[in-house]
């Protein structure tokens, strides 16, 4: 629906140029992580593993069992392998938390049932997980994973802030940067900085032997084809594909003029890209109109309602308003009818899979 050439999105915007076609916001964040992942080879793999491992456990009460074992005899809390799923938005970051803090349990249980109970499928999970490149890149996405699903919460808030789209997602970007530029010296506390030391705990050591058989230097080089060939393509493509799918930033940032607090030359410069996009608005009288409008929401009568309160105030049937501000009532009209995100729908569709299901597809309303 939204192609650039034949989506109805597109055949539409043919016919009146000042239409918006937003993409909900929860989903593109999604689509960012899965397509970011798909161009990394491991990552690719990774994924796969991740989603294998759930299926491990959670297919076998033996198998579920051990890990328990395991977990206890560890000390470790909270034990729990979960499942990564695309229609669910950024599950992916809960699984990580989980694996992260269960990771010891979760290696210890694998090598049991691969030595033991020579379990194949044991054997060859814990022969992917047991490496150096696998730790790091749990660690990774541990440290990078919480930005976006913050940023994916700021979206499926009901009433989301045009000033915090616009805001948020730039900081989110420079963010991922900033954990690429530090490359080996990350800062203290994450979970990047604590790779070799996680790495040396699980006694991590038949990669070090496959290496050492191929006389290769084993320290330094785990990390240098890490950054190179893992974290850095990785952090890329998530950078690429957050300004790729969040391009109409400026127009949806334009509207936080109805929060107040913006500086005359910001206001006048997201008035005159409104008016612009907006063909019935004229850009010389909305200009005007803002120069008392904004004294109304810093210090008068809309000093202490939120941006929903103003729109919603200037898009009703007041007369004053509309002969006062004709221009600022239809953005904020227009604004009222933008879907930043889809969420409330996806909502109503969980609710009504979990009540209507296979075995209760008869349910009659009383």
């Amino acid at each position: 629906m939204t192609g650039k050439r034949n989506g109805t999105a597109k055949l539409l915007s043919d016919i009146w140029p000042g239409l918006v076609s937003v993409h909900c916001a929860a989903h593109r964040l999604a689509l960012v992580c899965k397509d970011a992942a798909e161009e990394v080879p491991y990552m690719t793999i990774f994924r796969k593993h991740l989603q294998d491992l759930h299926l491990y456990f959670r297919n076998s009460a033996n198998h579920t069992s051990a890990l328990k074992r395991a977990a206890a005899v560890l000390n470790v809390a909270d034990l729990k392998v979960t499942e990564v799923k695309d229609t669910r938005w950024l599950s992916q970051e809960k699984a990580i938390a989980n694996l992260q803090r269960n990771l010891p349990a979760v290696l210890a249980t694998l090598a049991e049932e691969a030595d033991i109970r020579k379990d194949p499928v044991a054997r060859g999970l814990y022969t992917y997980c047991a490496t150096y490149r696998f730790v790091a890149a749990v660690l990774m996405q541990a440290d990078i994973l919480p930005h976006l699903t913050q940023l994916s919460k700021l979206f499926q808030k009901e009433n989301v802030n045009f000033l915090a789209i616009s805001q948020h997602v730039p900081v989110t970007i420079e963010t991922l940067r900033q954990i690429k530029v530090a490359g080996e010296q990350q800062a203290p506390g994450s979970f990047l900085a604590q790779v070799t030391e996680r790495v040396n705990l699980l006694n991590i050591d038949a990669e070090e032997e496959r290496m050492a058989r191929r006389k290769e230097p084993t320290s330094t080089t785990f990390w240098g084809r890490f950054q190179t060939q893992v974290m850095e393509p990785y952090i890329d493509g998530l950078i690429k594909h957050l300004e790729l799918r969040f391009q109409q930033l400026g127009t949806l940032g334009a509207f936080s003029i109805f929060g107040g607090r913006l500086q005359d030359t910001t206001a006048f410069e997201y008035l005159k890209m409104l008016a612009q996009r907006f063909r019935t608005i004229n850009e010389r009288e909305v200009l005007q109109e803002w120069q008392s409008f904004n004294i109304l929401v810093t210090s008068g009568i809309m000093k202490d309602k939120s941006q929903l309160e103003v729109l919603q105030l200037m898009a009703s049937g007041y007369e004053e308003l509309h002969l006062l501000y004709p221009n600022l009532s239809l953005l904020a009209a227009i604004a009222l009818t933008i879907p930043v995100s889809s969420v409330n729908c996806e909502r109503d569709f969980s609710a009504m899979n979990r009540i209507k299901t296979d075995l209760r597809n008869r349910l009659q309303g009383h």
